[in-house]
């Protein structure tokens, strides 16, 4: 009986030998600085604009004009129910004089993750898993792996620990450039700012009664926890497609299709009630750390975990049976 260590460590070798995970590294160190800059530059006009670098009057000024537009006949009634959701939430933290957008590398960071975790951290786990099994096809090494005396669930197995592995990697590695760039531009500090957790929606209010202050490193590692989830199930399911389409570059453009229809659900879905069970609508779980609105009615955090966690293990299922079972030879 082989161990399954030497094939995780070999498989994770073999991963690194591809320079996927440097390419990653790569497109986050070239596309972090851009975000950096364009936040220094909406920084910077706000400051032109309401001639002082107090927050509390750009704050209040978004709640006055999201009220007016709440008023307005032309804004759709969904736009109206978000902005109204923005409004209780700015007008908590001034009531309480917390800037919940504090310029520092911590709040970039959690901003950031945030923002990624429905598109750009599912396309660089993509790249990574999208050829783990198509990769063995394209370039023949598939003969050799299964002429081994090694079972073959053992080789998938080995495969996806691997696949965990380097995506903890990417998130850990994301969140560590956006400290380390956006810091050197806003400081290092942030780590102990209070940051309002707890929101909860009651109809088209919120509901502030489980609210309650923690310390913004804290929520950070929730915040990476979601995220690290939302990728994972993205590399499953990028490791099925792998198993079933021969092609790594079929298989890559099936889970950029998938990923990208997601966010396009996401902002179009709302009177479609069954879309919420597609797992690309449930990725951006960060969302509900903050009490924002979903795109369907009736989707939670625990909602979304429960779906996510369904696809993500018929995903592995799959996997594993049509690995075994397929005549991979041929």
């Amino acid at each position: 009986m082989v161990s399954l260590y030497p094939l995780v460590v070999n498989e994770c070798i073999k991963i690194v030998k591809k320079r996927r995970l440097f390419v990653v590294l790569l497109i986050l160190a070239a596309i972090i600085p851009m975000f950096v800059y364009a936040q220094m530059k909406v920084t910077e006009n706000a400051w032109k604009q309401f001639g002082t670098e107090d927050w509390r009057v750009e704050l209040r000024q978004k709640i006055v004009d999201y009220t007016r537009s709440i008023g307005s006949a032309r804004v759709p009634e969904e736009w109206k129910q978000i902005r109204k959701i923005e409004v209780q939430r700015a007008q908590y933290y001034l009531d309480r004089d917390v800037n919940p957008n504090s310029p520092n590398g911590v709040t970039f960071t959690r901003e950031f993750m945030k923002n990624a975790v429905g598109l750009f951290i599912p396309l660089m786990v993509m790249v990574i898993a999208a050829d783990l099994i198509s990769g063995e096809h394209t370039s023949g090494t598939i003969k050799l792996l299964l002429t081994r005396p090694v079972e073959r669930w053992k080789i998938l197995l080995s495969k996806w620990i691997a696949l965990v592995l380097f995506v903890s990697v990417v998130v850990v590695a994301t969140a560590l450039l956006c400290y380390l760039i956006s810091g050197a531009v806003f400081g290092y500090g942030g780590w102990d700012m209070p940051v309002f957790f707890g929101f909860q929606l009651a109809g088209g209010d919120i509901d502030f009664s489980y609210v309650r202050p923690i310390e913004q490193w804290l929520y950070l590692i929730m915040e990476l926890g979601l995220v690290w989830y939302a990728a994972l199930i993205v590399g499953s399911m990028s490791l099925m497609i792998s198993v079933l389409v021969r092609s790594t570059a079929a298989g890559m453009g099936i889970m950029l299709a998938l990923l990208i229809s997601g966010t396009i659900l996401s902002n179009m879905v709302s009177n479609w009630e069954t879309a919420k069970y597609l797992f690309m609508v449930n990725l951006e779980l960060t969302n509900y750390l903050t009490g924002a609105l979903p795109p369907i009615k009736g989707m939670s955090l625990p909602f979304s975990l429960a779906v996510l966690t369904a696809w993500g293990a018929a995903s592995v299922v799959v996997s594993f049976v049509v690995f075994t079972k397929k005549d991979v030879l041929n």
